[in-house]
């Protein structure tokens, strides 16, 4: 992974804040004065479910399937002190380069390990995790192996009963791929929730949409009032919803499974 064009830019209108670019794509912004603030809309979609998940503030037990620039893993350690959090990256040049310019916060509990996600989940015991945030690119694109339905179960396995996984896809209308990455989430979990944006649900526009999966109940109606009011407005599916829209799909497999689809326009759609 030595080959990689691994960027940090610095934000021109907030000192302090910066962007992380791998191969022409926006992977991660970090603002290491203020860990709450997050740019991208979907990472508030993520933090808007952690935050609604358990008690408020009290640490949970995290595993990040993608690391980047752990905006994520930042947000967590500030709003949910002594959390533990596991971050599975397998590009240890983009690692060391995060460290070395966008340094984590002393005490964070945060601990990378530098192996990729299907193997580092199946070396996790069962139970282990709270969370399991899945949000890992290969350049522009989901790798293949971390969206089947073998792999949804091992995620299954190293929850908790209640525990939650979070699952960043992106796709277009009338999401051909999504809906077969959703029917291996369903196949596993019996609660999923989708939120997106509304332009993408109606198929206006190539976008991410965030899957979560848990065994337990979800607070979709918390979650909708929140997107209601979130400063980028976005939509909540519950689960009979997404049953009817999403799943009616055959899941991938480990034998027949694909990255996403390129977005439009390239690496630099999300940039």
């Amino acid at each position: 992974m030595t080959d990689r064009a691994i960027e940090i830019i610095a934000d021109r209108d907030r000192p302090g804040a910066f962007i992380l670019r791998i191969d022409g794509t926006d992977q991660s912004y970090v603002d290491l004065d203020d860990p709450l603030r997050l740019e991208f809309d979907y990472v508030q979609r993520i933090v808007d479910v952690i935050d609604a998940h358990g008690v408020p503030g009290s640490p949970l037990r995290f595993v990040h399937v993608g690391g980047a620039g752990m905006s994520v893993p930042r947000y967590v350690a500030s709003t949910r002190p002594t959390s533990a959090q596991i971050v599975l990256e397998p590009n240890e040049c983009v690692t060391a380069l995060v460290r070395e310019q966008l340094p984590l916060p002393r005490h964070s509990g945060i601990k990378v390990r530098p192996v990729d996600g299907r193997t580092g989940i199946a070396a996790m015991r069962p139970d282990f995790a709270d969370i399991i945030v899945l949000d890992a690119f290969d350049g522009a694109r989901i790798p293949a192996d971390l969206v089947t339905t073998e792999f949804f179960e091992q995620t299954s396995n190293v929850l908790t009963d209640g525990g939650l996984l979070l699952l960043n896809l992106a796709d277009r209308a009338p999401f051909a791929y999504a809906r077969r990455v959703i029917a291996g989430v369903c196949a596993h979990f019996p609660n999923v929730m989708i939120s997106a944006e509304p332009a993408t649900l109606k198929g206006r526009r190539f976008g991410n949409l965030l899957v979560v999966g848990s065994r337990g109940p979800i607070p979709w109606e918390s979650l909708a009032r929140r997107a209601a009011s979130s400063p980028l407005p976005y939509r909540v599916v519950p689960y009979r919803e997404v049953v009817d829209r999403f799943a009616g799909q055959l899941p991938f497999t480990d034998s027949d499974t694909e990255q996403s689809p390129p977005p439009p326009g390239g690496a630099a759609f999300f940039s």
